[in-house]
């Protein structure tokens, strides 16, 4: 038995005692110290069929903490080793990691550096993670000096870690925000300019004037259309959420009248090697300072409403969940 925040279709979320199975051929018992809370995990508490795939489900797609036992054919983590994931799976097809313990596949995981704290690697979180995803991804087609760059979605988890990432390589960062009362915290994270999310909300043409060199979007909709129509030629743009509609309202002329590129950021499904490129990065780009001024942290019954909280959007930053206070 493990205690944990439990989500059934039977009974509002909860903080109670879940049954716990040993680690199968390829997994791994982990000793949780932190997760987060990510948007996912507020969609996971609310059952979205879209995220809660298993009834009833502990939420928590991000774990940190200690490898304490090991499955039948395990070799990638040994007993001891500190450890991180982010997805694969977690708080949406099997038990997340809003719990004292979880069992994990160990083909996910990476063995923190020794300078990383385990709440610092819990504030990164999956937020983090797929921040610096798209800064991987971005800075293949987009160099500093090719203009300014965009963040959409600039006060939440994926935005104010991709601004500091971002600046620490030397982009121009352009903050997008609905929360002007943010703009003092953004601008310390990096950003140079900050401009309202109002301006990109409604869709407007197919193709406008060329502003930006590259973005990083977390929102989608209308925004993600406004975004690649205002891309400068042969500019990139990624795409890693949909805060405002899973749907794009576009044309191709982006695309083939100015090469710009949309590309696609899966956080989940990452191969063990990228995983690792993103958290070596992270462990030399993103200032812990930085992080912290960002982040706050919980037990798991105040999980259970800053979930609900960053799914409507009234969070900033990161929210960490110190998974041994209730």
């Amino acid at each position: 038995m493990t205690r944990a925040v439990l989500v059934s279709s039977s009974a509002p979320p909860a903080v109670t005692d879940v049954d716990l199975p040993d680690p199968a051929e390829g997994e791994v018992l982990v000793d949780v110290t932190y997760s987060s809370v990510n948007y996912k995990d507020g969609l996971a508490l609310a059952r979205s069929p879209g995220v809660a795939r298993v009834d009833p489900l502990v939420p928590g797609i991000d774990v940190v903490g200690t490898v304490s036992a090991l499955g039948p054919g395990v070799h990638e983590v040994a007993i001891g080793d500190r450890v991180t994931l982010n997805g694969a799976g977690l708080g949406e097809t099997r038990h997340g990691g809003w719990a004292a313990h979880t069992v994990v596949p160990a083909a996910a995981l990476v063995v923190l550096p020794d300078a990383v704290p385990d709440d610092f690697a819990a504030a990164v979180g999956t937020a983090g993670f797929t921040a610096q995803l798209s800064v991987l991804a971005l800075e293949r087609s987009v160099a500093p000096d090719d203009g300014p760059v965009l963040v959409t979605g600039a006060s939440g988890g994926v935005g104010t870690v991709a601004i500091a990432l971002l600046a620490a390589r030397g982009y121009s960062v352009t903050a997008s925000t609905g929360r002007p009362g943010n703009a003092d915290s953004l601008r310390r994270l990096g950003a140079s300019e900050i401009v309202d999310r109002s301006t990109l909300a409604e869709l407007g043409k197919p193709l406008q004037r060329a502003v930006w060199a590259g973005a990083v979007d977390s929102v989608g909709g209308a925004t993600l259309a406004n975004v690649l129509a205002a891309t400068r030629w042969g500019g990139a743009v990624t795409a890693c959420g949909l805060a405002q509609d899973s749907a794009l309202p576009t044309s191709v002329m982006p695309f083939i009248l100015r090469a710009v590129s949309l590309l696609g950021i899966n956080s989940v499904d990452a191969p063990a090697a990228l995983r690792q490129q993103a958290w070596d990065r992270l462990a030399t780009d993103l200032d812990p300072a930085l992080l912290a001024d960002v982040t706050r942290t919980v037990g798991l019954e105040e999980a259970i409403e800053v979930g609900a909280q960053v799914v409507a959007g009234a969070v900033h930053g990161r929210t960490v969940v110190d998974v041994r206070h209730g």
